[in-house]
C-alpha cells in the first residue's frame, strides 16, 4: 500500500475557530500522519462578509483522488457546508485538495490554482513545505512564495494558542 503525500487548504469564515477545530480533529483521526500549519487570517476576496482563517494540513494515505475528495466533501457536510451555494459566498468551512503527489489532473484541478492565487494558501504551503516543487510551474513553493505581491492580499498569521489541542 503506497502512501503519497496530500496537502489540503481548510478555510472557514463562520464559526471558525469550532469548525476548523472540528475539521482538524477529523483529519487526525482519520490520518495517521498529519501536518499542520500556522493559521492566518485573510479578507474574504470577492465578497463582503467576516474574515476567514486558512492554513494547509500535509497528511500521508493511501486513498485514491476520488475517495480522498469524498473523504474531505463529507467532513465539510458535517460542518455545515452546503456545495449548491454560489462561489464567494461564506463558508463554514472549505477543505479543497491542493495537491497529490505529483499528479497533475485538470479532472480534479490539481494542482489546485489556489496556490499561486491566494496568499491564504501560498504561505502556509509554504510554512509546512518550503522546498515542495509545484509540479506545472517546477519552482520550489518558497520560491513562489518569494515572487507573490503579498500587498494585493493581506494575511496576519493567528496564534496558535486562539485554539486549543491543536
Amino acid at each position: 500500500m503506497k502512501m503519497i503525500s496530500v496537502y489540503i487548504g481548510i478555510g472557514s469564515n463562520i464559526d471558525k475557530r469550532k469548525n476548523i477545530q472540528g475539521s482538524l480533529n477529523d483529519l487526525k483521526s482519520s490520518f495517521s500522519e498529519i501536518k499542520i500549519s500556522p493559521i492566518y487570517q485573510s479578507k474574504p476576496i470577492g465578497m463582503i462578509g467576516d474574515d476567514f482563517y486558512n492554513l494547509v494540513v500535509k497528511i500521508k494515505t493511501s486513498l485514491g483522488i476520488e475517495d480522498l475528495e469524498l473523504k474531505l466533501r463529507e467532513i465539510e457536510y458535517r460542518f455545515g457546508r452546503k456545495r449548491n451555494q454560489p462561489p464567494h459566498t461564506s463558508r463554514t468551512l472549505d477543505i479543497d485538495l491542493l495537491l497529490f503527489g505529483d499528479i497533475i489532473s485538470s479532472e480534479h484541478n490539481i494542482p489546485r490554482d489556489d496556490i499561486t492565487n491566494y496568499s491564504f494558501v501560498l504561505k502556509p504551503l509554504c510554512d509546512i513545505e518550503p522546498d515542495l516543487i509545484h509540479p506545472v510551474i517546477g519552482e520550489k513553493i518558497s520560491t513562489l512564495w518569494e515572487k507573490f505581491d503579498i500587498s494585493t492580499q493581506p494575511i496576519k498569521s493567528i496564534e496558535a494558542d486562539t485554539f486549543q489541542n491543536i
